[in-house]
């Protein structure tokens, strides 16, 4: 009898072993399994991040490693800190690198906030058309590209340009703005200003909308004006869009627009105009110093890694708000 049983039982785990095991609810493999088409769709731009931004990540061995223009691709001979040296102890670099947060620093201080107010000031406009009609003179800059931009730039401000004309007609002595190095972060930051601040609005836009008119009531009813509640439910509700931006801002501060300098800077205004981004462009590509510069760019990328990680630190530490 019990030999029956044993038989019948191996019988009934035999086909049991060989059946495929299902996912279990709330696993990987479950949710893989039923919701395919939707992870189907980040196929393509997980392969894009991978191929051109963590493969090209390996080419960062040269920047300890002698490099030649058509020998191997990862160097011909192990140099170690030699480049890293070479560009702490060569002061272009540092005034490069001033250059850099100084133009970096003016940009952040004007193109973070002035997004915020003007989304606040559209919020109040109540007229439908008047407010979709700002908000599209506001947009288009963003549309154009930073060589139509540089271009309007120069043109505005060169010699027989608009800018000069006003000055002659006011009684001044019309000046080469572009090759001037004392103007050149005025115009820099005041073009990205014009460039960037409508667009900048949306995010902070869209969060307005999330905000419950409930809060505007409660504070009308405690007797507080436009102004107190923008300072006490407008802004405390835009916090965490505001905070998330400013870090990535942050994040980015190292890279601060290289196309619109290449183009508007030019060796009269390197004192001012020159930044990591430009610098490293002569350096690799122009003087073919490809390891040299590799260096640099590993040095910018640590310090961007740095500013990002301690923005998020402090972040989270002061007002509860953060990206991880």
């Amino acid at each position: 009898m019990s030999a029956t049983l044993d038989t019948a039982e191996l019988a009934e785990a035999g086909p049991r072993q060989d059946r495929p095991r299902r996912a279990r609810p709330g696993t990987w493999r479950y949710a893989l399994r039923r919701d395919w088409q939707l992870y189907s769709l980040a196929v393509l731009p997980f392969a894009f991040f991978v191929v051109f931004r963590y493969v090209p990540m390996l080419g960062n061995v040269i920047a300890f490693r002698r490099y030649e223009p058509g020998g191997s691709l990862f160097g011909e001979s192990w140099v170690g800190l030699r480049y890293v040296r070479m560009f702490l102890n060569d002061p272009s670099f540092w005034n490069v690198f001033t250059n850099t947060l100084i133009l970096g620093g003016l940009t952040l201080l004007f193109c973070f906030p002035l997004p915020i107010v003007l989304a606040l000031l559209l919020n109040e406009v109540r007229h439908r058309k008047l407010k979709r009609f700002l908000q599209s003179v506001s947009y288009l800059p963003h549309f154009l590209s930073v060589v139509i931009v540089a271009g309007l730039v120069m043109q505005l401000l060169a010699i027989d340009g608009p800018v000069n004309q006003i000055v002659k007609a006011l009684g001044g002595e019309p000046a080469a703005f572009i090759q001037k190095p004392e103007w050149f972060r005025t115009i820099f930051v005041s073009s990205e200003v014009w460039q960037t601040v409508g667009w900048g609005t949306i995010l902070y836009l869209a969060a307005l909308t999330t905000i419950d008119d409930q809060l505007y009531e409660a504070a009308r009813m405690d007797g507080a004006g436009r102004w107190r509640q923008i300072w006490h439910v407008t802004l405390p509700g835009i916090r965490p869009t505001a905070i998330t931006l400013l870090i990535l801002n942050i994040g980015t501060f190292m890279t601060i627009g290289f196309e619109k300098v290449l183009l508007l800077y030019n060796p009269l205004t390197y004192p001012t105009a020159d930044v990591i981004t430009t610098f490293l462009y002569r350096m690799g590509v122009e003087s073919s110093n490809l390891s040299y510069a590799a260096a640099i760019g590993l040095f910018e990328a640590l310090v961007g890694v740095v500013l990002i990680v301690s923005a998020n630190l402090i972040s989270r530490r002061a007002v509860g708000t953060s990206l991880w």
